[in-house]
């Protein structure tokens, strides 16, 4: 399922032509967090029929998944490191909307927030993983709990990742068409993720291209890519191919 990048480029003009064409001219005098929610909700996007079933149904199965494991990745995260065993965050959600995302926590509890301007993200070689999260996040299963967020109905099992809300402002800020990835519903995976943009960066090459795979996922998306990203992330996880950190 390759792409090329007149794809990409079809996908950001038919985004930006129905922003407009919805009535998307809000002005300066809404915050910048009201001014990107009043842009979402301009957004009309096509997502297949079916959708949530496959949401409900994976998501099921892949629950009494997380519920047998969850002793054992309790036990090896209390040994590793003092704190709860379940992180949560505020992430952003479809349309702007912020929700609490669940994850099996991977750092050492502490206060962390922006510097330099900048959000805090976990880069590679971040010395606040301790040795088993560092384990978890090389197999996804630090995002298990988030199979909660799925039948909940906050995220979807594919879809653009979502960030935390001061990571996503950052971005938004960066990339007039970011925000178009939450037209849809934020995902445990998505097409970027599989295409081997993941992980936590500063850099706004890897983060153009990754918003990219992500435009083109808002506008394609089918029940067959679905199964298609979803295979091809069990397939990285068994291959230790997940490009994590």
């Amino acid at each position: 399922m390759d792409l090329s990048i007149n794809d990409v480029q079809t996908v950001r003009e038919k985004l930006q032509q129905e922003s407009r064409k919805n009535g998307n001219q809000t002005g300066s005098k809404l915050s910048e967090s009201s001014y990107a929610i009043s842009r979402y909700k301009n957004l009309k996007v096509r997502q297949y029929k079916g959708k949530r079933a496959l949401d409900l149904s994976i998501g099921g199965v892949a629950l009494i998944f997380c519920l047998i494991l969850f002793p054992f990745i309790a036990l090896g995260i209390k040994f590793s490191s003092k704190g709860p065993v379940i992180f949560k965050q505020k992430r952003t959600g479809q349309n702007g909307t912020t929700f609490t995302c669940f994850k099996f926590r991977t750092m050492k509890k502490g206060d962390w927030g922006p510097h330099n301007g900048k959000p805090d993200i976990t880069l590679e070689g971040d010395d606040r993983i301790f040795a088993f999260g560092k384990f978890l996040r090389l197999l996804n299963l630090d995002e298990l709990p988030q199979i909660i967020n799925v039948l909940k109905g906050d995220m979807s099992l594919v879809g653009p990742r979502p960030y935390p809300v001061d990571e996503c402002a950052y971005w938004n800020s960066t990339f007039d068409d970011f925000f178009y990835r939450y037209a849809v519903k934020p995902g445990i995976t998505g097409f970027s993720q599989v295409k081997g943009y993941r992980g936590g960066t500063y850099s706004v090459e890897h983060m153009r291209k990754r918003t990219d795979y992500d435009l083109i996922y808002v506008q394609k998306n089918t029940f067959f890519m679905d199964l298609y990203i979803i295979m091809k992330t069990v397939t990285k996880m068994v291959n230790l191919d997940t490009n994590a950190h």
